[in-house]
């Protein structure tokens, strides 16, 4: 990477005025980077007031994998004042680059009693990944979470391989959130029609608002239109939590059909923010996925 250009990526990603679509570009640019982009991320994530882009600076800090964004994400997930998708985000973030210092564990094991319930669940996914990918009493033969989909995934895939299976252990609400992701990447990796709607009705799993935003999440790496009606139905759901309605949009703009996009439109002038601005970065996804000038790095 020139150092002109991620000067110039920095600098779009740290200014407000900038059309969130194009800071969004620059975010995903800096992700293809090393320490230095680690550090213009961590840094505009430190100071951005925009909800939904500060949980995607996680994210993409996370997916890096490098060890010089845990301070950053250590403080984003210590802050309270933060909202709870971008905390959730942090805690994900640190288990996705697996260092099982002593910084990171007391940090996550403080958190995985947090009152709101996505922050907690997240910490306790993000020890469990740790603990398995350093061998640490979990490994069960698959000593690692990559997924087809060039991301990093908080758990590794179920060793059930039967979709049925897969979908029942997804939707039980008695197993632990660790076994129903790990069914839940498995879904995803089978990629059948089958298997997309038995996924899709994880964004009907009650008791868990983690849960079914990771569900949507996956919808949209997959990037089928056969998840558009739920997708749909779960964004038009005003009573949803906005982090997991956020997904639902990100998802269809990543399946980036007309259908999607005019169901996009609905919802551009949404009554939450992150909704609002999801659908907004998810029709700038449409755009440039039609002109073919720009790949989205989010979802592939």
């Amino acid at each position: 990477m020139a150092h002109n250009h991620v000067r110039d990526a920095a600098r779009r990603l740290g200014d407000p005025s900038v059309p969130m679509g194009e800071r969004y570009r620059a975010l995903f640019f800096l992700r293809g980077g090393g320490d230095v982009c680690v550090n213009h991320i961590g840094r505009c994530m430190l100071g951005e007031t925009d909800n939904l882009l500060k949980h995607d600076e996680a994210f993409c800090l996370g997916q890096m994998g490098r060890p010089s964004a845990i301070p950053f994400l250590v403080q984003t997930l210590e802050n309270l004042q933060d909202d709870s998708m971008v905390r959730h985000e942090a805690g994900e973030a640190l288990g996705a680059i697996g260092n099982d210092g002593a910084e990171v564990i007391e940090t996550l094991e403080r958190f995985r009693q947090d009152p709101e319930p996505v922050v907690a669940q997240t910490c306790e996914l993000a020890l469990q990944r740790i603990s398995y990918v350093n061998n640490k009493g979990m490994g069960d033969g698959q000593a690692h979470t990559n997924s087809p989909y060039a991301s990093i995934d908080p758990t590794p895939v179920s060793n059930e391989c039967d979709v049925k299976k897969l979908e029942s252990i997804l939707l039980n609400t008695e197993e632990t959130i660790w076994e129903r992701y790990r069914a839940m990447f498995s879904l995803r990796n089978i990629n059948t029609p089958e298997s997309i709607v038995a996924l899709a009705r994880g964004l009907e799993c009650e008791d868990s608002a983690l849960l079914r935003h990771e569900v949507a999440y996956v919808l949209g790496q997959l990037q089928n239109p056969v998840a558009i009606p739920q997708l749909e139905t779960t964004l038009a759901n005003l009573e949803e939590r906005g982090m997991v309605r956020h997904e639902c949009a990100e998802a269809l703009g990543a399946i980036a059909t007309p259908e999607a996009a005019n169901i996009l439109r609905r919802f551009v002038n949404d009554r939450e923010a992150v909704v609002r601005t999801s659908c907004v970065v998810a029709l700038d996804m449409v755009d440039h996925e039609e002109s073919g000038d720009f790949q989205y790095a989010r979802h592939n």
